[in-house]
């Protein structure tokens, strides 16, 4: 494996700073099963103990689910926390601990009504636990993630109208409100709970043990709301590098492995031994070209580079064919995507046309990329050679991945950008807004913005899903995402496990359900 593979696999493609590699620490033996002789293929089977392989975050990990960056923190926070809500297949909002909500008429006060769940301890979760746990994550003092997706509310004019109802008061319309719900990291806690050694939570599994850097266990939740796990016991063991942990699966060590690169899973696909599973739709990949500065400030210019892309040589090529093509828009097949646009093709010719039109012939780019996640650095090499066939020269300046982030936001005029899944109007509100704190491509355009604000202001959800057409239209032809693919995320399992979901983006309600995974 490479280096650029080996440090995404170290780090996955959250903020995941500071996940470096680890020793492999699974405990010795075997898996616990439940008596195969019983076990039916597709009918689920009790009981077992699932050791499940992800990189980790050092000695320093924490089991506050409010402090979640990686891959691994989000996994065991869900297995011991709920949310309000969380995002389905389609990153439409999803209810959890929120039975429903329902917003006034003028879409910024909005009451969640709460369904019956308890914590560990057997207390309720009550409106004051939800209140507490948002204002804790927005507690100025603090750094949690989720902060930022909280934003929009008025936590100081939000109240508990009873046990089971929360009135939030916002500070504008939101008619996406239920996004915030379901943010990553907004997980529910009980009052006042500030010490997270021993977690309670309300999650479908309790804890056992934990050794930071190391290994969690939990175990199966008799009274979780939505009914208790398949699994007696689950283990969270921590494996660094990619090669440790399809190792430890293929060892019989574990059961589970997050993360494996496309080249590996190609390996043993089909091979028997393990199984792979892919996640459509968990990255999108593409290029930012900034649309405020020579020479991507002319629409033309960003047209041109639209039609020199060949998608599939990309996806073929960076991925490993790990994936699909893109029509450079975010969030294929999610809530509002426009898919009835044609999807667009390499057409040289008319690329060269658009940039004599556009007084760009001759035209010499510089592309910014870094071994920051898979297939950038190859993904690069090859859209400079399609780009020379449209006598277009692209230099490639590769940077340190550590700071690539940072250093692309404002600087450059061209470079490699790649997301993880999120709802497309959270996508737009963090990164095609004037004011957009990630706006990588420097979209600023006000007709844009207000089209924005009117969805937000729109309660019908096919007049709003119009609105967000015309926003993606928009983009479509002018904008400066050069979408070229959606990356699959790849785990492998044992040949014996079972009810993994194959349709859920990373980091959505059912990637990592290991409550509704059996051993057979």
């Amino acid at each position: 494996m490479n280096d650029a593979r080996s440090s995404l696999a170290r780090r996955g493609f959250l903020i995941a700073t500071g996940a470096g590699a680890l020793a492999f620490t699974a405990g010795c033996g075997t898996a616990t099963t439940p008596d195969a002789k019983h076990a039916a293929q597709g009918t689920p089977q009790q009981g077992g103990r699932l050791r499940a392989a992800f990189a980790g975050g050092g000695a320093n990990e924490t089991l506050d689910p409010h402090a979640a960056n990686l891959f691994v923190d989000a996994a065991r926070a869900k297995a011991l926390f709920d949310k309000l809500a969380d995002f389905g297949a389609d990153l439409a909002a999803v209810p959890r601990l929120a039975e429903r909500w329902e917003p006034n008429d003028a879409l910024d006060t909005w009451r969640v009504t709460l369904r019956k769940a308890a914590f560990h301890d057997g207390k309720p979760v009550t409106a004051e636990d939800v209140l507490y746990s948002y204002r804790r994550i927005a507690d100025p003092k603090g750094a949690f993630r989720a902060k930022a997706s909280l934003e929009p509310i008025d936590l100081d004019a939000s109240r508990a109208v009873d046990a089971s109802t929360v009135e939030f008061k916002l500070k504008r319309p939101y008619a996406e409100f239920p996004n915030v719900l379901a943010a990553f990291g907004a997980y529910i806690v009980p009052k006042d709970a500030t010490a997270f050694d021993k977690p309670i939570g309300s999650g479908p599994f309790t804890f056992v043990s934990f050794k930071p850097g190391s290994s969690l266990i939990v175990k199966r939740n008799d009274a979780y709301w939505e009914g208790a796990p398949h699994l007696d016991e689950l283990e969270f063991v921590v494996a660094g590098e990619e090669s440790a942990r399809v190792s430890a699966l293929l060892g019989g060590q574990v059961e589970y492995a997050h993360e494996l690169n496309p080249a590996t899973a190609r390996t043993h696909e089909g091979k028997g031994k393990i199984d792979i599973v892919r996640l459509p739709g968990s990255a999108m990949q593409g290029f930012v070209m900034k649309t405020d500065r020579p020479p991507f400030n002319d629409p033309r210019v960003r047209q041109a580079f639209f039609l020199i892309a060949d998608r599939k040589e990309l996806v073929d090529g960076a991925l490993s064919g790990a994936g699909e093509i893109g029509n450079d828009l975010f969030g294929k097949g999610y809530q509002y995507y426009p898919a009835g646009l044609p999807q667009r093709t390499q057409d040289l010719d008319k690329a060269r046309a658009l940039l004599k039109e556009a007084g760009a012939e001759g035209l010499k780019v510089t592309l910014d990329t870094a071994p920051a996640a898979t297939g950038f650095v190859e993904a690069a090499g090859i859209f400079k050679e399609q780009a020379a066939k449209a006598g277009v020269t692209v230099e490639i300046k590769v940077g340190n991945k550590d700071t690539y982030w940072k250093d692309i936001l404002n600087a450059g005029t061209f470079a490699s950008y790649r997301s993880g899944a999120m709802p497309i109007e959270s996508h737009i509100s963090q990164r095609l807004l004037t004011g957009s704190t990630t706006n990588a491509t420097k979209w600023q355009q006000k007709d844009f913005d207000d089209l924005y604000q009117q969805a937000q202001s729109t309660r019908d959800v096919t007049q709003r899903g119009a609105l967000y057409e015309r926003m993606q239209r928009r983009l479509y032809e002018e904008g400066g995402f050069l979408i070229w693919g959606f990356a699959d995320w790849i785990i492998a399992t044992a040949p014996t496990v079972r009810g993994v979901s194959k349709q859920a983006p990373a980091n959505t309600l059912d990637w990592a359900r290991f409550d509704k995974i059996w051993l057979a």
